[in-house]
């Protein structure tokens, strides 16, 4: 297919960027080279504009790592797409009683986007914007459920299945299967794994990005029960924020038209 003029220098810096985020840590031309199939002469003519822009940063030993500006631009993003959710958490946590979360995949960890507290006086609180491990949380394995196994494997070899609590899960092999589970069953659950006394039920989708939408609580009141109730009630919340956010991106698309 023929590309119009810019385009393909467009998608080169592109897929510069998201090399070096999916790598996780700085990387040295020669190694960005082989990541993207560039020659390294391109690479850096790349690297010299996406670095002037603020979107790559260079160390003192000549390795890139992604810039500021990719931060800024994140969180920009972010703090629309959770103030598009909070009506729909809001919903859930008034329904559920419980602190209802959006979460999202960055990286190798999941980032919280948007909260909605529950309405008992002691409840859970994660701020918006914290990263959290992908083994150790309910919203964590439910992003993971999302992603082929090789790309699971890739990301917990990076970001390790550090023990947080006795029921942290940090065999690679229980994990998969856990996966497996979550993806049977529609819904992850954390028991006690991130934090002794709290857990939460999580569930998956994807627009665009994994997703994952869940509700926290005190285990006293998350009883199997109340965790069942929830299930329903977040896969419900799912469907409406797929649609939301999936609708949030045509009219943010072309011309300001839905597609």
């Amino acid at each position: 297919m023929d590309r119009r003029p810019g385009v393909q220098s467009v998608e080169r810096a592109l897929d510069l960027i998201e090399a070096l985020d999916a790598a996780g840590r700085a990387m040295s031309v020669s190694e960005l080279a082989a990541a993207i199939g560039l020659p390294a002469g391109t690479i850096h003519r790349l690297l010299r504009t996406l670095v002037d822009r603020g979107y790559a940063h260079q160390l003192p030993d000549r390795r890139y790592a992604t810039g500021s500006r990719i931060a800024q631009l994140a969180a920009n993003a972010n703090a629309l797409l959770g103030l598009r959710a909070r009506p729909v958490l809001r919903d859930l946590a008034r329904e559920l009683g419980e602190t209802a979360n959006l979460a999202m995949l960055s990286s190798d960890a999941a980032e919280y986007i948007a909260q909605v507290a529950g309405t008992h006086s002691i409840r859970m609180f994660t701020e918006v914007g914290h990263r959290a491990p992908l083994h150790s949380t309910g919203v964590g394995k439910a992003l993971l459920s999302q992603l082929p196994e090789q790309s699971v494997r890739r990301l917990l070899g990076r970001a390790g299945m550090r023990r947080h609590t006795p029921n942290t899960i940090v065999d690679l092999a229980a994990m998969l299967t856990e996966l497996d589970g979550v993806r049977g069953r529609g819904y992850a659950v954390d028991d006690s794994e991130m934090e002794l006394g709290v857990r939460c039920v999580a569930v998956p989708f994807f627009a665009g990005l994994p997703y994952a939408v869940s509700v926290s609580g005190p285990e006293p009141r998350m009883t199997d029960e109340l965790l069942a109730k929830a299930a329903r009630a977040l896969a419900l919340a799912a469907d409406k924020l797929r649609a939301e956010l999936d609708d949030a991106g045509a009219r943010d698309g072309p011309d300001g038209a839905k597609s």
